[in-house]
Formats: structure tokens, C-alpha cells, sequence
């Protein structure tokens, strides 16, 4: 179903000012518990928007993905830019990200670059792509490149995951996931690792447990024959369709108050910012997926360092952060980030 246009970046960071007094802003909240705000240690991630295209639209999506955003795609030149980057910053990891990141035209160019420079490559899918006619050999290509999948599966049931990502989502996540399997992905292999990533449904905070992903091991295994190696979790980022969700609804100030009053100080040394860099489809650089949806550029702190095409690790370590109230959806309760649980 075609859904209106998310709410423009400038509206949104408006929204979120508004939604809170000054004094029970995310930096006011710092400084009221003497708190630091955290700094960038060393890059450890990153983490590449390859566009906004997808085969999907889900009610929750932070980044306004899906069919009709193939004019946001990254144009060649920053595609080379990134090799570069990728060579000379010597990532951990490469995190590639949408949209639907596979149906990018130099995916594998970029997959192929990564894993030859020994970088571990992560591909955050949306399951459903894997079945396009198009992506037929998409699984197997991921496999042989020992590409770690992180795939989006919002509930180990099929009410849940339709509800919120669109009818016929769920049977067609399971279909791909017992294609995974068969590829040898979910079997405890690390050079086939399969991740779930859930986020809650509407309002709730993210609480998963080991015994969560103990209930949905066996709930997909006895039901379904699927198996995965690691469940994570995502709070709903106030950005994009859920904030115009949310004001549409009328409970923008109630969703921020409960994120700024489950404000976790735990969750603040493990936030994704600290270690790193977030790409758009144009080359601009952020602090994280999020500031770059709310088109917040990274603070250079006169040390240079805004251009992909010359940006150094030295320039990123000890450098500032860019803050708002969005801020508190990765600090509240257990923490949220891109890997799951940031809380101490």
C-alpha cells in the first residue's frame, strides 16, 4: 500500500525540539547528571546508505524506503569514494544499509572490495529481497563472500510482522530463511552468521532477554524448520514515517517523555556514534543512520574532516558527536544501536 511522504528533515528535528522543554532536553539531561557527552573513540564501522530504494514499505521505516525512491540511489562517483574510504580507513566492519542495499547496482562491487581487504561485511536485509527473480543467486553470492546477514524480522509470529511490515511479509521472510539455512546460514558457522533484528510494536520499548531469544529459536525451529544464530533488538526511532505516525496519532510528547524517562546512563558507552561513520547516498558523513535521516552532519571541531574523499581516522578519533532529543530512542532502557543492546 502507497503511504505519504515522511515529514520533511527540517520538520522532524522541529517535532523533536518541541516535544520536550529545554530543561528536559537530551544535552540538558547530560549536563544535569554531569555527565560528558561521550566523543568518538576510533572507527570501528562503516556503515554505507546505499539509497532508499526497496521492494518494501513498512509503517515503521526510519529511512522512508521502498519502491518509488530509486532517484535516492548513490551515484558511481561516491560508490568509488567509498572503495577509497574503505581502503584507506581499514574499517572492522562495512555495514551496508537502505532501503534494500542488494539492489544496488555496485552492492557487490562494494561486498567484493570490503571482504579482499579483510573487512567483516554486514548486509542489513529485509528478507523479502532475497526472493525477487532478479536476486536469485543473491544468497549464494553472500555465502561465498562469508557476508554476515542482519535481517529484519519483527516477531517470531505472523500477526505481529504483517501488521507491521505488510501482508504476505511473514511467509515470505520464512521462505527466505529457510533459504539462508540451506546456504549453511544460521548454523553457528561465523562465516555465515544470520541475525535477527526485532523492534516492538508501536510505543513499547525494546526488552528482549535470553529467554527471548530462547522462545524464538524454538518457535521458528519447531514451526518452521528455521534456525539463526543471534536475535538483537531496535527501538522505534522517533524519524520518519513512525514520528509522522506518531503525530498523526498525537503522541509525539508522550513517546519522547517515556524514551527521556527510561534514560539509561549504562547505554551511553556502547552508543553506535562513538564508533561510527555513517554514509548517505550523496557522500555526505554523519555520526549515525539516524542524524543522517534527520539530515544532521557530523561536527568536524575544526579538525577537518567532512569529506569522504580525504576524511582520516585521526581526523574521527576525539571528535565531537551530534546530538538531539532522538538521541534518548538509543539511550533508553537496555539501549538501542545498529548491533543490539548498547547497556553497560
Amino acid at each position: 500500500m502507497r503511504r505519504s511522504p515522511a515529514l520533511e528533515a527540517n520538520q522532524q528535528r522541529q517535532l523533536l525540539r518541541d516535544a520536550l522543554p529545554q530543561e528536559a532536553s537530551f544535552t540538558a539531561n547530560l549536563a544535569g547528571r554531569d555527565l560528558e557527552p561521550p566523543r568518538r573513540g576510533g572507527l570501528r564501522v562503516l556503515q554505507l546508505n546505499l539509497g532508499r530504494l526497496c521492494n518494501m514499505h513498512c509503517h515503521h521505516c526510519h529511512v522512508d524506503a521502498g519502491p518509488d525512491q530509486g532517484h535516492t540511489q548513490m551515484g558511481d562517483a561516491v560508490v568509488e569514494q567509498c572503495l577509497s574510504a574503505i581502503e584507506r580507513l581499514r574499517p572492522e566492519v562495512v555495514d551496508l544499509t537502505g532501503g534494500a542495499p542488494e539492489l544496488h547496482g555496485r552492492f557487490r562491487d562494494l561486498v567484493r572490495a570490503a571482504r579482499s581487504l579483510g573487512c567483516h561485511v554486514i548486509d542489513r536485509c529485509n528478507l523479502t529481497v532475497l526472493l525477487l527473480p532478479a536476486m536469485a543467486d543473491l544468497g549464494a553470492f553472500l555465502a561465498a563472500q562469508s557476508v554476515e546477514i542482519v535481517a529484519s524480522l519483527p516477531d517470531p509470529e505472523a500477526g505481529p510482522t504483517d501488521a507491521q511490515r505488510g501482508e504476505g511479509t511473514w511467509a515470505a521472510s520464512i521462505e527466505a530463511l529457510q533459504k539462508l539455512n540451506a546456504l549453511g546460514y544460521g548454523q553457528g558457522d561465523p562465516a555465515r552468521a544470520l541475525t535477527l533484528m526485532s523492534n516492538p510494536a508501536g510505543t513499547r520499548l525494546q526488552q528482549l532477554t535470553s529467554c527471548d531469544e530462547q522462545r524464538w529459536q524454538r518457535q521458528l525451529l519447531e514451526a518452521h524448520g528455521v534456525r539463526f544464530d543471534r536475535l538483537i533488538g531496535l527501538n522505534n526511532m522517533p524519524i520518519a514515517r513512525f514520528l509522522q505516525q506518531l503525530q498523526r496519532d498525537g503522541h509525539v510528547n508522550c513517546y519522547l517523555k517515556l524514551l527521556q524517562g527510561a534514560f539509561n546512563p549504562g547505554a551511553l558507552g556502547g552508543l553506535m556514534c562513538r564508533d561510527t561513520l555513517s554514509v548517505a547516498p550523496d557522500g555526505r558523513l554523519h555520526d549515525c543512520d539516524f542524524n543522517q535521516m534527520l539530515d544532521l552532519p557530523r561536527a568536524a571541531d575544526g579538525k577537518g574532516g567532512t569529506s569522504l574523499a580525504s576524511i582520516t581516522n585521526a581526523e574521527l578519533e576525539g571528535s565531537p558527536i551530534t546530538w538531539g532529543n532522538h538521541c534518548y530512542g538509543c539511550t533508553a532502557g537496555q539501549g538501542s544501536s545498529c548491533a543490539g543492546a548498547t547497556a553497560a
